[in-house]
């Protein structure tokens, strides 16, 4: 997704040659999520250069729009048009389903602030760290994935066709299977005979939770037990506590009040807990309370937050205390983020070893009694 910037001037006088009825007449379809966080990383790296350069909004929507293949072509000429109809970006980016609430409420505060290229070269930098963590973790599990798929068609083989072999050798002499080929004999009936039962329960509950995923029960339940979770519950509240902090940095350095910009906060992240504590504490500001003694009543924000929230609340330094708890946490979560995979490449080849040595005990225990009985 490079940019031409040498083509800066000839977009200049191509801008106003270009035809608005042709653009509006045309009929343009968006496909779902086809807009990766990839190429999201490219995209808001790429308006922050060209505003940084002094070229305008549209114009750097046009270059960039030139550089796409066909289906990205389109989206961004949807964004075009409608700032070319009197629409701010960040509304445009509200009608798009490519793009979250978190990023069309951020474009809109560095619009209303005139720090778009802030906001966007932040936000590229957001998904630089996404786009990274996720590498690490597909590193990490391709491995124990792929023995994880090996050993589940080996299974699969050796329940379908392996395992009623022995069986019926057995019953031919008279012989009593072993406890635990029994087991796995009985799994693989039960496989047979309710797998598609089971598949069609798995969609269904796939289904489930995606309907439900934006239901304020779901979101409150699911919020409190993935918080709950061992490792992985710390990591999560992390990750939101980022995504606080860096929105805060962003709302204090454009001068919006704290109370304000909780509110803003509270609309932009997506997580309930969050979302109740910001509430809760945006009352009791209002009341008249101390930023750091309401954010000490809950148990989301840890003790280095409260300290530097007070420190920043004697020495009138709010912005420049954000910034440094959103790098701070950002580090957390980049190591986090490392460890746990780290510890699930060994937790999951250590799984797939146990399964694998399961079957092929079960498939060996028939082998010695038979061996006997022969013999």
């Amino acid at each position: 997704m490079g940019i031409k910037i040498e083509q800066v001037q000839s977009g200049k006088k191509a801008e106003t040659t270009a035809s608005l009825d042709t653009l509006l007449k045309k009929e343009i379809r968006l496909f779902g999520k086809s807009f990766s966080d990839k190429k999201k990383e490219q995209f808001y790296s790429e308006i922050s250069v060209l505003l940084k350069s002094g070229v305008n909004l549209k114009m750097a929507l046009d270059l960039i729009e030139e550089s796409q293949k066909e289906k990205d072509r389109k989206i961004i000429k949807e964004l075009n048009e409608q700032i070319i109809k009197g629409s701010t970006l960040a509304a445009a980016m509200e009608k798009d389903s490519n793009f979250t609430p978190y990023e069309y409420r951020a474009i809109k505060i560095g619009e209303q602030t005139g720090q778009l290229n802030f906001v966007t070269n932040d936000l590229a930098e957001y998904y630089q760290r996404k786009n990274e963590q996720r590498r690490q973790v597909i590193s990490s599990l391709t491995y124990p994935l792929i023995v994880l798929f090996t050993a589940f068609i080996v299974v699969f083989f050796m329940l379908k066709y392996v395992v009623p072999m022995f069986e019926d050798i057995f019953e031919q002499n008279q012989v009593e299977l072993p406890f635990l080929t029994q087991m796995i004999v009985k799994a693989s009936h039960l496989l047979e005979v309710n797998g598609i039962y089971m598949l069609l329960g798995t969609v269904a509950v796939t289904i489930g939770l995606r309907t439900s995923r934006k239901k304020e029960w779901f979101r409150r339940y699911s919020g409190r037990i993935s918080l709950k979770i061992p490792v992985i519950g710390e990591y999560v509240r992390k990750i939101y506590i980022t995504r606080f902090t860096h929105t805060m940095m962003l709302l204090t350095n454009s001068k919006i009040p704290v109370v304000n910009g909780l509110a803003m906060v509270r609309e932009m992240v997506n997580f309930h807990p969050l979302q109740k504590s910001l509430q809760s504490i945006e009352a009791d500001i209002l009341q008249g309370q101390r930023m750091s003694d309401s954010f000490k009543k809950h148990s989301l924000f840890d003790k280095k937050m409260i300290a530097l929230l007070t420190v920043a609340e004697e020495t009138n330094q709010t912005e420049y205390v954000f910034k440094k708890l959103y790098a701070q946490y950002s580090r957390e979560v980049e190591h986090q983020s490392k460890t746990i995979t780290n510890i699930l490449n060994p937790i999951l080849t250590l799984m797939v070893g146990l399964i694998v040595g399961v079957i092929l005990i079960a498939m060996y225990l028939p082998m010695f009694r038979l061996s006997s009985v022969i013999g």
